[in-house]
């Protein structure tokens, strides 16, 4: 039988939900003539009726607020082969200018980028957003849906990356 632990600290809180393998995804919003990207593994479906996404958005990070204000918004759920571009983007305090030249991508109907390289891409407009503690909740009613290539999908569990 196992025992149940109060948590105590965010060491033992991550130790244990970091058990649970998620994707990983590269959220974008376009504020301005401006490119925002961030790496994400906080995305999950809502719902089918209407479609519904959401991803949580750190409420200290630039991009929290850039995705706010913008509205809009694009998701890159990315190949093992661009674990590369997850890093990056996953990066605090990168300069915005050119960020994004390293990777081939195109704009949404949108405007927003969405990678090349991506097993699937999802563009958003923002339907609700919800306090989350230190993060927000960020809802999004689906507007495109794409499949630009294919691929083994990108996994993160237990602190590392991971394939299929």
């Amino acid at each position: 039988m196992h025992s149940i632990e109060r948590p105590s600290d965010t060491e033992s809180y991550r130790k244990v939900v970091g058990r649970f393998a998620t994707g990983v995804v590269i959220v974008t919003t376009r504020l301005g003539d401006v490119d925002h990207a961030m790496t994400v593994n906080s995305f999950t479906s809502v719902s089918l009726d209407p479609l519904l996404v959401l991803f949580c958005a750190e409420k200290v990070a630039r991009f929290h607020d850039a995705v706010i204000e913008a509205g809009v918004w694009g998701v890159s759920v990315l190949p093992a082969s661009m674990e590369d571009a997850s890093r990056f983007f996953a990066h605090r305090g990168r300069p915005l200018n050119g960020q994004l030249q390293r990777w081939p991508h195109h704009r949404g109907e949108s405007g927003v980028a969405l990678f090349d390289g991506a097993i699937a891409t999802v563009e958003c407009l923002t339907t609700a957003v919800h306090d989350g503690g230190d993060h927000s909740i960020v809802v999004g009613g689906v507007t495109g849906l794409g499949t630009p290539s294919d691929g083994a999908p990108l996994l993160y569990h237990e602190g590392q990356y991971k394939s299929l």
